[in-house]
């Protein structure tokens, strides 16, 4: 998707819980027609977790019929988004002419590498007839060597993905390792992504492998040692501990995070980039054309002005 990050204020530290880094309460911004969007990262105190330099909740909101979500064509460089759905559907295309109708649970990973730009739309049936709307928006920034590879695209339907079930929970392995499966996605660096659903009264444990860690309360409530969290919220941990997540009520959330990135990025619009001049290259590209055309796409999102 296309937003324009934003420095949200610092809300501080939890000393409560040793094992916390920061908790962030995301921003609410409504885009249009009731679209709400929740920006958890970045943040002031917090650029990424692990490679996750971007992270947005989105919905829920109820399109009625002949309305729906129309995100123009626009650019990425230096990073990999990934568009994940609890509830309805997304037409995605892309000037690699990969089209793929995103459906709830299943894994999109578009890699922009040295360039892409792509369209998201509500598809035809459903915007007919209207649809309910819930999910997430991730970027995630790419190692430095590997920011100027060939883009592409990855989908893995929902019922390819891990699923691990157990005592009234259950997780879905989106990317990378957790609770002893490993999802398909190929990805060029050390990260991972999980869905955990469980009823009220759970205890779900982080594993303590990944180097930076967080967990994103889509809904419920949790306790963490005496302390209790409810959505939407993303935790951030520190490296190392061991952490135990007990639901207070029934609960859905992202576990997420990966090895810590070996310097900041720079991110401007939907550009991000260990080099700022390379942003300003990218710039110079999206406003002369030199990025491919999406397929079936006549309009375009313009440069900003600032």
């Amino acid at each position: 998707m296309s937003w324009l990050p934003t420095n949200d204020p610092i809300l501080g530290d939890v000393k409560s819980c040793n094992a916390l880094d920061l908790v962030i309460v995301p921003r609410v911004r409504d885009l249009g027609d009731g679209f709400n969007v929740r920006r958890a990262l970045p943040h002031g105190r917090r650029q990424m977790v692990g490679p996750f330099i971007f992270f947005d909740h989105f919905g829920p909101v109820q399109f009625i019929a002949g309305h729906g979500m129309d995100v123009r064509p626009h650019p990425h460089i230096g990073l990999a988004t990934v568009s994940y759905l609890f509830d309805g559907s997304i037409l995605h295309r892309d000037s690699e002419g990969n089209i793929q109708e995103i459906m709830p649970g299943a894994m999109n990973l578009m890699t922009a590498g040295r360039g892409i730009a792509h369209s998201e739309r509500t598809p035809d049936m459903q915007r007919k007839n209207g649809q309910a709307m819930l999910g997430l928006q991730s970027w995630i920034a790419l190692p430095a060597d590997k920011e100027e590879m060939a883009p592409s695209f990855q989908h893995f339907d929902a019922a390819t993905l891990p699923i691990i079930e157990d005592r009234n929970l259950r997780a879905r392995v989106i990317a990378g390792s957790a609770f002893g499966a490993t999802s398909p996605v190929t990805m060029v660096s050390d990260w991972f992504y999980v869905e955990v659903t469980a009823e009220a009264g759970v205890a779900v444990p982080l594993d303590a492998t990944y180097e930076e860690r967080a967990v994103y309360l889509v809904e419920g409530e949790v306790d963490i040692a005496g302390e209790t969290f409810a959505a939407p919220q993303m935790l951030i941990f520190r490296p190392g501990d061991r952490i135990t997540i007990k639901t207070a009520k029934k609960t859905r959330m992202m576990f997420l995070g990966g090895t810590a990135m070996e310097g900041p990025r720079h991110i401007w619009w939907n550009f991000v980039s260990s080099r700022k001049e390379r942003i300003e290259a990218a710039k110079e590209d999206w406003k002369t054309g030199r990025f491919g055309p999406v397929p079936d796409e006549t309009e375009f999102i313009p440069l900003p002005a600032k």
